[in-house]
């Protein structure tokens, strides 16, 4: 796998590959595009279920990148996982206190060492009602303008089919549901976009219509409603966004 200067630590190398076989009961993982390699690139990535860092990590095993995550600061706070997680070399944001402010700088010097970031734009687990992408924040395009890495748009669907809005609530149910019918996750890597000279907010707006643009295809049959409806999963419209491409 490529990581450009950043050395990544063993265990989280075998934590990736660890994802894929983590996986395999639980759903079928198709992946379709790839990252470019020899530098710094940040991966900005649709959020749709609990689940979605462990299919992050075994799509990106499969097209041979090494990431490091921002992490939600609650993570880092877990007794076990928390270790892990320093061990890993992953980025920690504490949202909604003094300390995320961090967040910017730590990855935008992960980024300067040729590390690939991975990023959720939205912030959280989305909640369009049609699960389209939200409205982003503008952390990646801030980290973009700082550093000057491109932008790999990345979209995937089918999460929330293996695990619940709710989790670790049903939990058990989920995964039942999940091992019983192991539905079709799909993971899809865009082109490559340069953002760093706009500003965040258009920027922004480019790079979940980035998103957008490699989900529609991953979707296809569904692009109003999901086959598949996780009714754990709460509505907000405050954050939907107005799509250029015909649902």
């Amino acid at each position: 796998m490529s990581d450009g200067l950043w050395r990544a630590p063993w265990l989280w190398r075998l934590l990736l590959r660890f994802a894929r076989v983590l996986l395999f009961p639980l759903c079928r993982l198709r992946v379709s595009g790839r990252v470019p390699g020899g530098g710094p690139v940040i991966l900005a990535v649709n959020h749709v279920s609990p689940v979605d860092p462990v299919v992050m990590m075994a799509a990106c095993a499969r097209v041979g990148v090494v990431p490091r995550f921002m992490a939600t600061g609650g993570v880092f706070r877990a007794p076990v996982l928390g270790s892990v997680m320093r061990a890993c070399g992953q980025i920690r944001v504490d949202r909604r206190t003094a300390r995320v402010a961090e967040a910017l700088p730590a990855a935008v010097a992960a980024l300067r060492e040729g590390s690939a970031v991975l990023v959720y734009p939205e912030g959280r687990i989305g909640l369009d009602p049609w699960m389209w992408p939200e409205r982003g924040k503008t952390g990646a395009a801030r980290m973009a303008a700082l550093s000057g890495a491109p932008v790999v748009p990345v979209a995937q669907w089918g999460t929330h089919a293996v695990m619940a809005y709710v989790a670790p609530r049903r939990l058990l149910r989920s995964l039942a549901y999940a091992v019983w019918h192991r539905p079709v996750v799909r993971v899809g890597f865009g082109a490559a976009i340069d953002v760093s000279r706009d500003d965040p907010r258009v920027a922004t707006r480019l790079i979940v219509e980035g998103i957008d643009a490699v989900l529609t295809p991953l979707r296809a049959g569904e692009m109003r409603v999901p086959r598949f409806v996780d009714r754990t999963r709460p509505v907000d419209l405050s954050r939907v966004r107005q799509r250029r491409t015909a649902r």
